[in-house]
């Protein structure tokens, strides 16, 4: 069993603790303890603080015996003063000369933006182009036309569940057009059809006129009303494809440096061990990615509730640090106008893996953004312009929170899980990181590296360092098991906040 800090009275099973076995530090085991969980390391009374990570991660709901199994049936919610300490640990990054930073092959836009993969996508305005964006990507990939252009990485249909009857003065049809904008815009893109219906609310041409765009060879729009019905605009968007492909093709990898790498970050079906390995380093990777000129994206806000405190303090600014507490806050409220409340995350799996509280999980979640300053924070789908280490502002379910990132600019993707996620995420790509080598191995075809052996003895250092070395060879086209299994086709899902007529 393992004490994660000094302070902490809890210690986590690294293995199954058997009822009345005896625990590191003479501890007797009063329950079974499953793996990932936690034993109570002295006699915490009701209403004390349960500490872990030497962070309060929960309250005694009743009196917890010294060698207890600690979990929701004894450890609860209430609400304690946090101290922001507002850009208080904010430090200069020491970032390495353009000489010494490491590099990767990747794909340089005509806008200077560097691409990690070279897709074709056929985005739609509203879920009614949906079906009909999909027939033709799906015809473009049977005609065998792609064989012809090596340099793309395929044709993927980006199909909207929404896109009409919403205000285009409101929030919602302002996510949309960001999101939609920012995929179009990607540096993994190399072309874009548009598909809408015709008579949508997020209407093409409104759309095109906010971002001052012209079609040409890599951007081309159409509607099924205007173009004469679902045979007739498949036929066109195939031939409208079929015209872009010798453009998208003419690209080659060249050269770059690590700085041009931005890096969404993303933890999913987690459990107890992700806070102690596979998060902590993915932070280290990042760390190295920051000393190395690039940014990593942070995300899933109710995911670092409770840990928002530890960022304020690594905050660039008091100004960065309070704009990420503003939007704590909105989600306090966000939760209660609808009925719920912040704990209703971690999941039943979570549970299962160890997980108590989101206090817990965001402690451990939140360490996947490494020691650096915080330098900038983003609303959901903005424009990622800054380097190091930064935090965008999405809902903490994966798919949500992902495109949000992409949309942001991201070029590529890291995923750690501890129960098993299965997520890929064209067009960028997904690196998957298990917490536990039993995950690892019982779904060796999903994941990329096992960072179960850090319990083994292998250090956060080390393993963050494998994982960097992985994002340069990904970045430079080596392909990840989400990518060999065909993954990121159904996992653009755009944030829905608003009221939907």
């Amino acid at each position: 069993m393992l004490r994660l800090s000094p302070a902490d009275n809890v210690l986590v099973a690294i293995d199954t603790v058997d009822k009345g076995s005896v625990a590191p530090e003479e501890i007797t085991a009063l329950d079974r303890i499953g793996k990932g969980h936690k034993m109570a390391a002295a006699d915490i009374r009701a209403g004390e603080p349960v500490r872990k990570f030497g962070q309060i991660i929960g309250f005694a709901k009743q009196d917890v015996p010294r060698g207890s199994w600690v979990h929701e049936h004894n450890t609860g919610m209430q609400d304690f003063d946090r101290d922001y300490a507002f850009a208080q640990d904010a430090r200069p990054e020491d970032i390495l000369p353009l000489g010494q930073q490491a590099t990767f092959q990747g794909i340089r836009r005509p806008n200077g933006k560097v691409g990690t993969r070279n897709y074709i996508g056929v985005l739609t305005s509203v879920n009614c182009s949906a079906t009909v964006a999909g027939f033709i990507a799906e015809e473009v990939k049977r005609s065998g036309m792609l064989a012809d252009y090596p340099n793309i990485d395929g044709v993927v249909a980006l199909k909207m569940d929404n896109g009409c009857v919403v205000d285009y003065r409101g929030v919602i049809f302002d996510i949309l057009k960001r999101t939609a904008w920012g995929y179009a815009t990607n540096p993994n893109m190399g072309g874009v059809l548009m598909v809408g219906l015709g008579c949508e609310g997020f209407q093409i041409p409104r759309f095109k006129e906010a971002y001052g765009v012209t079609e040409s060879e890599t951007f081309r729009t159409m509607t099924i009303q205007e173009t004469g019905g679902t045979r007739k605009t498949v036929a066109a968007g195939v031939a409208a494809i079929r015209e872009m492909l010798p453009h998208v093709n003419a690209v080659k990898r060249e050269t770059c440096h690590a700085s041009e790498l931005i890096v969404a970050l993303q933890c999913g079906g987690s459990d107890g061990y992700s806070g102690i390995t596979a998060n902590p380093a993915l932070g280290a990777a990042v760390d190295i990615l920051v000393r190395h000129g690039g940014t990593g994206i942070l995300s899933e806000t109710p995911e670092i509730y409770g840990a928002e405190h530890l960022l304020t303090r690594r905050a660039a600014s008091r100004e960065v640090g309070e704009k990420l507490v503003g939007i704590i806050k909105w989600w306090e409220e966000y939760t209660r106008r609808n009925n719920m409340e912040m704990n209703n995350n971690p999941s039943p799996g979570n549970k299962l893996g160890g997980l108590t509280t989101i206090l817990e999980k965001s402690l451990g979640a939140a360490a996947k953004g490494g020691t650096t300053t915080l330098r900038h924070v983003y609303n959901y789908a903005e424009p990622v312009t800054g380097k190091g280490f930064v935090f965008m502002d999405t809902p903490g379910y994966d798919p949500v929170a992902a495109t949000g990132q992409v949309a942001g600019g991201a070029n590529l993707l890291c995923f750690t899980t501890g129960r098993g996620s299965a997520y890929g995420c064209k067009p960028v790509p997904s690196i998957k990181l298990a917490t536990n080598t039993d995950i690892y191995n019982r779904m060796i075809d999903d994941m990329d590296i096992n960072c179960g052996d850090i319990l083994d003895g292998v250090s956060i250092e080390e393993k963050g360092q494998q994982i960097f070395d992985l994002m340069l060879k990904v970045a430079s086209g080596q392909r990840t098991k989400s990518e060999e299994l065909g993954y990121g086709d159904n996992e653009y899902v755009p944030w829905h906040i608003g009221a939907t007529m």
